[in-house]
């Protein structure tokens, strides 16, 4: 499998995209006046303090209040614990792909804390490890301060949600200056080059604080790890500093941009180039290659074409499609993707393809394009929360099992933490995927103004319909002559041509002469009646 890393960078906007085997499968934005702010530390004040919720809403100068919850702040206990807790899997997710596949409904599974996953969102320790805390009265109150990290941003009509757990991303480490744990990446091959990480990273460590050894770690040298941890220090020691001197509410640190994150996380081995349109950035990327992992600065290019670089790539036709209900798929079935605000539904249709087999190797041809191609949808448009996908119905259970073992092995490659519910008797499969920023649509597009974002307007019928009833509850007066409509072209035309006879028996019923108007600027559902 060939990756790639797709960068165009203009001084408005940065766009990234990430192609495997060719296809677009993810799509990041960094719009200079709307920068996110995910993995940001601020000084905060508590505004209020909800018992009923376990939780606390804190004024970090966002738009809305930030939510804290009470398992997300940091006790004395754990700021100073003397004790280092060692740990071989993964204490804390790091970009690695999680996906659970659930028999039945149940409780397990519920959203889980945000990934690591391009930076999107940022690392933060299970609640299992931390114990839950009884009272949040005991904690917080209002009026007090506190130092927080964004771990997810503001999304739809919801504020940022923040952790008093800090942690701080190098390219090697993640440094948690306020927690004393160890985490070993899970995907760090061998326990062997687990444990000589593990020993190196005690070897360096000084004081307090702990540390989770990425993925990228898999055979640095302790240079290497020291100069990342030194410059962690640094940049905790900078926040210090500027908490001990700027008044709330305040930032503190702001997380790197778009290009350098995606440069010290997502840069890796797997990735066979990485291009980019503009110099300026190319010279900065390759210094930063240069300087950390040299090794890859032959896989760093510039685009020097005339033609723009999604263009060439073919992702500003496939931006446009995503932005569209039906996605078509190779075969000739294809996706219909409909969004409410509590989940998102996938209806899977044969659409032009016929097979040239039996129905049910058709209906399975189908199905199993579709697994792959909603799992790639899923990544491309940053659908998250509760996720229904309605397959085709199938007679055979191995064939279920086949379209949903290819489901699970298509989200796999995910980030995103996912779960995966078992496919009904009806061909339904029940899923759930970690939010970790905007949906593409919210990011490229506004609600329509026209239809207000439903997607309807009323049929110029009903809205005659609607014009005929308020014009018979009416009570002209004898010296009115005339009954005035002012109305959208669509629907004058229609009272004109296809509602005639109906016009002419008001004009009876009232004795009154019925006048239309056009007016090109009315919205189809808005209409004037009155009395000349």
């Amino acid at each position: 499998m060939s990756n790639e890393i797709i960068i165009n960078a203009s001084p408005e906007e940065t766009r990234i995209a990430l192609l495997e085997n060719k296809l677009l499968t993810e799509l990041y934005f960094d719009r200079k006046r709307d920068r996110g702010i995910v993995g940001n530390v601020y000084k905060g004040v508590v505004e209020k303090v909800l018992p009923g919720m376990q939780a606390a809403f804190v004024d970090i100068t966002t738009e809305k209040a930030a939510f804290l919850y009470v398992d997300d702040i940091v006790t004395e206990k754990e700021k100073s614990s003397a004790e280092m807790e060692e740990v071989d899997e993964a204490e804390f997710e790091e970009g690695v792909a999680d996906t659970k596949i659930v028999e039945g409904g149940g409780e397990e599974g519920e959203e889980t804390e945000p990934s690591d996953a391009a930076r999107e969102t940022v690392p933060m320790m299970t609640q299992s490890k931390r114990g839950s805390h009884t009272s949040i009265e005991g904690l917080l109150k209002a009026g007090q301060e506190v130092v927080v990290q964004v771990s997810k941003g503001p999304i739809g009509t919801k504020g940022p949600r923040i952790t008093g757990f800090v942690s701080l991303p190098g390219r090697f480490l993640v440094y948690m200056p306020l927690v004393n744990h160890l985490g070993i990446s899970r995907r760090i091959g061998t326990d062997e080059e687990r444990r000589r990480l593990k020993e190196m990273i005690c070897r360096l460590r000084k004081g307090t604080g702990g540390y989770i050894v990425r993925t990228v770690s898999e055979g640095i040298t302790e240079k290497e790890l020291h100069d990342d941890m030194a410059f962690l220090d640094l940049v905790w020691e900078n926040t210090l500093k500027k908490r001990n001197e700027m008044k709330a509410p305040a930032l503190l640190h702001t997380d790197s941009d778009l290009i350098f994150r995606t440069v010290r996380d997502a840069f890796t081995k797997e990735i066979d180039r990485l291009i980019i349109d503009s110099k300026t950035e190319y010279d900065r990327i390759t210094e930063i290659v240069r300087t950390s992992f040299p090794e890859f600065l032959s896989r760093v290019e510039l685009w020097e074409s005339k033609e723009p670089i999604f263009e060439a790539y073919g992702i500003e036709a496939e931006m446009t499609k995503a932005r569209n209900r039906r996605v078509w798929l190779k075969s000739g079935g294809y996706l219909v993707i409909d969004r409410t605000e509590a989940l998102t539904v996938i209806d899977v249709n044969t659409g032009r393809f016929v097979g040239k087999q039996g129905l049910e190797e058709t209906i399975l041809k189908t199905n199993m394009e579709a697994a792959k191609e909603t799992a790639r949808q899923l990544r491309l448009r940053n659908i998250g929360g509760i996720i229904i996908i309605d397959f085709i119905d199938m007679e055979r259970e191995k064939n279920r099992e086949k379209v949903f073992r290819a489901l699970g092995e298509a989200v796999s490659r995910d980030k995103a933490k996912t779960r995966l519910i078992k496919i009904s008797d009806l061909g339904l499969v029940e899923m759930s995927r970690e939010r970790t920023q905007e949906a593409l649509t919210r990011i490229l597009s506004d609600p329509c103004p026209y239809c207000e974002g439903s997607g309807y307007t009323k049929s110029p019928t009903t809205i005659c319909y609607e014009i005929f009833r308020e014009i018979r509850q009416m009570t002209p007066r004898e010296k009115d002559k005339k009954i005035v409509i002012a109305a959208h072209p669509a629907v004058v035309g229609h009272l004109y041509n296809r509602e005639r006879q109906a016009m002419e028996a008001l004009e009876k019923g009232h004795n009154k002469k019925i006048i239309l108007q056009v007016d090109a600027n009315f919205h189809i559902e808005h209409y004037d009646i009155y009395l000349l």
